[in-house]
């Protein structure tokens, strides 16, 4: 095997709970941005855009998130709306990937939506070359409009998801992967 390979083999996901400071300083954040853009694009439209949130910006949109959930939960207690508070402040460098996809007259819609997909796992395949642990998750504010709203995302655009990246004092075990005799079939 080479080192590619050996990184694509062992790739974890580490729960953002578990990441920790040292996050990408700014040059190597936008290296790894500049690899997670370079993903297969019909029609060159790039369908996709990054937000990176960092810092202040962690809390302010944590408190969007916590006014979602209790607007949402009356009922919530103060240590739930907390833990909504805190879903993108446990990493230090958290990558919002947008997708952009919409109608376009040669380029089908859902084309768009997988060079989305892709931006999102090379932003992870890159961090993880870097030296970062990371985790891409949705969880339900990514689904949310006044989240949305608070991240800037126009109504045609959609949240492919958030790429979490930090340090890791140890990578969880491994999960079960499928059998390849379970997932191919050759013709």
């Amino acid at each position: 095997m080479n080192a590619t390979l050996d990184l694509l083999r062992t790739r974890r996901s580490v729960p953002p709970i578990q990441l920790a400071e040292p996050g990408p300083d700014g040059p190597t954040l936008d290296a790894i941005l500049t690899v997670a853009a370079r993903v297969p694009d019909h029609g060159k439209l790039a369908p996709w855009r990054f937000i990176v949130i960092e810092g202040a910006a962690q809390a302010r949109i944590g408190e969007a998130i916590a006014a979602a959930y209790a607007a949402d939960n009356p009922e919530a207690d103060a240590a739930r709306l907390d833990l909504e508070r805190r879903r993108l402040g446990h990493a230090p460098t958290v990558v919002a990937v947008v997708s952009r996809a919409g109608p376009h007259v040669k380029i089908p819609e859902w084309e768009q939506v997988l060079s989305a997909g892709a931006a999102a796992m090379n932003l992870v395949v890159a961090a993880n070359a870097a030296g970062f642990a990371t985790a891409w998750l949705t969880e339900w504010f990514a689904y949310d409009r006044r989240v949305l709203d608070a991240l800037g995302l126009a109504p045609t655009e959609r949240l492919a998801g958030f790429v979490h990246i930090g340090r890791a004092d140890a990578v969880p075990s491994d999960r079960p992967r499928p059998a390849l005799a379970d997932i191919v079939t050759r013709l």
